[in-house]
């Protein structure tokens, strides 16, 4: 990066820490430090909601899952503004009647305390394992990019969280989001438009659009019934659904912000916002990846994003020869690819059908090939450098940034990294701080305190939640794709609470122990199911891991009702 770029970069994050502290300086109790002051205006928990789903994984991983699969991602968000509907109608009014600090709190009245700190505790792990990964996603690519030590750029983009999160708590939050999302959406949308305005002079942006679609990249929507399938309009409306009404009706980082509201009604307006903008927005970012790969098809992609690892394998000894030669003979295939690019294009213009019909076959036939010869680069790399991660979608964007991008911009696109990853981070630091004061230390570690020692106990709790997440981001590996691994994660444990709050909302014949012995079985059987699913062993229960928050849940509800009326006999 250039000298500005640093500027940008550095000038962006210090104006967002500092605007978080010096807003939010003075906070006093632990009311205001919790919810905010319950002063917050309808469109400005819109934007938090948002700006805390929206975390760094979402600007690195999606463009490159649009890059190698498409545009079918975008269906898991389908369910969304109906979760939004359901929250607002029925989960928000009874969260406001008990005037709760957190979720969980509401599940004592209804059952007991053990089953309140069950569902407490399965938030802190999920969550705090969570917090892990979105420290850890943007390190570990944003290290490769800029040269630093991954341990340098987790500390950094931890403890700059850990600054305004601490000092403000919920306020901080919500205040700092605002202008993370206005980085966020901004530096995305003039990506979007630098991707489009880079393809070739004679290529409009239909023309973009007639290869995207002919080359399979504008794969929307599939209505085919597969429960092994991850991404379909099913898997979106009903597995995605329960993901969503847990992940938005549970989850005490999506709670907190629309508790924070002035009125039920400014809440609920919050929640409609996030699921009306929420899918354009995917759609968005989904469609740049797209872009990204239309460019590529008319400029030399490298065979491997991730060129620090790239740089590494080519200087082997023993494996730098073949990588070489299985890279020259990529970009051979790429020059025949894009002259039938070029046919496609020209076909399209002319409206010859029979042209377009035999450029579409042979252009996916050779991109077979091309991809073919990517996963012989990749098993090269597993060869050469053992347990170095050969998996390069989350690095495609960004690589594509650096290579094109003007200078200015680069240090922007590289600044709305940083901020989501801090807008996400600080979400759930200071949901893991609260959860953690009111639901084990106040409940049932220290009763009597006082206002000035509860406040004091939840900034030390979230300083706490921040250095372990730090830790744990130290000690992780990439997964398949980042964005799955955050989605795979909430789907183990997310149903079994989601499950508790349903017959605590709408069974009331289903008392205390039911669910509570109901939730610890169905959350070890989600868990074996997921395991029997790697392995192949899982029979009539495979499914896609989207399809768990469906199967959990209802597995609650279910077990619940089987064990009360063995109770009752």
């Amino acid at each position: 990066m250039k000298e500005i770029d640093w500027i940008v970069l550095f000038g962006t994050l210090f104006f967002i820490v500092a605007y978080g502290i010096w807003k939010t300086r003075g906070e006093k109790s632990v009311e205001g430090y919790l919810r905010g002051g319950n002063d917050t205006k309808w469109w400005v928990i819109g934007l938090s909601i948002m700006a805390t789903q929206a975390s760094a994984i979402t600007f690195l991983s999606t463009p490159g899952q649009a890059y190698t699969d498409g545009m079918r991602f975008v269906q898991f968000y389908f369910g969304l503004p109906v979760a939004m509907i359901i929250i607002s109608i029925f989960f928000l009014p009874i969260y406001y009647k008990a005037k709760v600090y957190t979720a969980y709190e509401y599940l004592e009245g209804r059952f007991d305390l053990k089953t309140r700190l069950l569902a407490a505790s399965i938030f802190l792990i999920q969550r705090g394992l969570a917090a892990g990964i979105t420290i850890y996603a943007p390190s570990i690519i944003l290290s490769a990019l800029l040269g630093w030590p991954l341990q340098v750029t987790t500390i950094v983009i931890g403890l700059l969280v850990i600054l305004y999160t601490v000092s403000g708590g919920t306020k901080a939050v919500t205040q700092t989001q605002k202008q993370q999302m206005a980085v966020m959406m901004g530096g995305m949308v003039i990506a979007g438009i630098m991707v489009i305005t880079s393809l070739p002079g004679n290529v409009g942006f239909s023309d973009a659009l007639h290869v995207a679609g002919k080359m399979g990249k504008l794969n929307v929507v599939n209505f085919e019934f597969d429960p092994a399938d991850r991404y379909n309009f099913w898997s979106g409306m009903t597995g995605a659904v329960f993901l969503f009404l847990s992940y938005f009706g549970t989850d005490q980082s999506q709670v907190q912000r629309y508790l924070s509201g002035k009125t039920l009604k400014e809440s609920r307006m919050g929640l409609m916002m996030n699921g009306l903008l929420k899918v354009p927005m995917q759609f968005v970012i989904l469609f740049i990846g797209v872009m990204v790969f239309v460019y590529y098809q008319y400029n030399q992609p490298p065979i491997f994003f991730n060129e620090a690892i790239r740089a590494e394998v080519v200087e082997s000894e023993e494996f730098g020869g073949a990588f070489t030669s299985v890279e020259q003979e990529y970009t051979q295939l790429f020059e025949e690819k894009k002259q039938l690019v070029n046919d496609l294009t020209e076909a399209v213009a002319t409206k010859n059908e029979v042209l377009i019909e035999t450029a579409q076959h042979e252009l996916n036939r050779l991109q077979g090939a091309s991809d073919t010869l990517r996963n012989e680069a990749k098993k090269l790399i597993a060869q050469a450098l053992p347990g170095r991660e050969t998996n390069d979608k989350d690095y495609i964007f960004m690589n594509f940034v650096m290579n094109t991008m003007p200078v200015g911009l680069v240090g922007l696109l590289f600044a709305v990294i940083f901020s989501a990853a801090m807008s996400s981070t600080s979400s759930e630091l200071n949901a893991l701080g609260s959860t953690t004061t009111i639901d084990l230390y106040k409940r049932v570690v220290n009763k009597e305190a006082t206002d000035e020692k509860y406040l004091k106990n939840s900034k030390l709790f979230t300083l706490a939640w921040g250095v372990l997440a730090i830790i744990f981001a130290s000690t992780l590996n990439l997964f398949e794709n980042l964005i799955q691994a955050v989605n795979l994660i909430g789907s183990l444990f997310y149903p079994i609470v989601l499950g508790i709050f349903v017959v605590a909302f709408f069974f009331k014949s289903v008392k205390s122990n039911a669910v509570f012995y109901a939730a610890i079985i169905a959350q070890v059987v989600v868990i074996l199911v997921h395991y029997l699913n790697i392995e192949g062993k899982a029979g009539l229960l495979t499914m896609g891991f989207l399809w768990y928050n469906a199967f959990g849940c209802i597995l609650v509800v279910v077990l619940g009702f089987i064990i009360k009326a063995f109770h009752n006999r």
